[in-house]
């Protein structure tokens, strides 16, 4: 899968339809959907979502997000459209990252378009919630 992180269409889609899994991560993690999203590689996202691409896997074993929050991030609203028709939610927020949501990615980097796309697809402005640093933080009180 190579092929998909150096965003070479040609050579992913042989990869792909000779049966390479779209989800395979590389050795760091990195997801090649969340490789292809950061870099606003729409062909690529919408050859790995036709191939079975899921589309609110968590990269990097967790720490770098989802899809919809790298193109959020980047202000690639065609991604983040693909990602959408395919079933991403607007309100997945990164698990292990920062605790941010794709609406939050969108407007810290001033991308309004893309947060009017993922506020018309139903993302909401919530509070922002962080997993305790300290297990013992969160029987505690904080």
């Amino acid at each position: 899968m190579a092929a998909l992180l150096h965003e070479d269409a040609t050579a992913a889609d042989a990869l792909l339809r000779r049966g390479a899994d779209p989800d395979t991560p590389d050795r760091d993690g990195t997801t090649p959907l969340y490789q292809a999203s950061v870099h606003g590689a729409v062909d690529l996202v919408r050859l790995l979502l036709a191939a079975g691409g899921a589309p609110d896997t968590a990269s990097g074993h967790g720490q770098q997000g989802t899809p919809l929050c790298a193109a959020a991030a980047w202000g690639h609203t065609d991604v983040a459209r693909e990602l959408l028709a395919h079933g991403a939610d607007p309100n997945r927020r990164e698990d292990r990252g920062t605790g941010h949501s794709p609406l939050d990615w969108a407007l810290r980097g001033g991308h309004r378009e893309t947060a009017d796309l993922l506020i018309s697809a139903g993302a909401r402005r919530a509070p922002l919630v962080r997993p305790p640093a300290d297990p013992a933080d969160a029987t505690m009180g904080g």
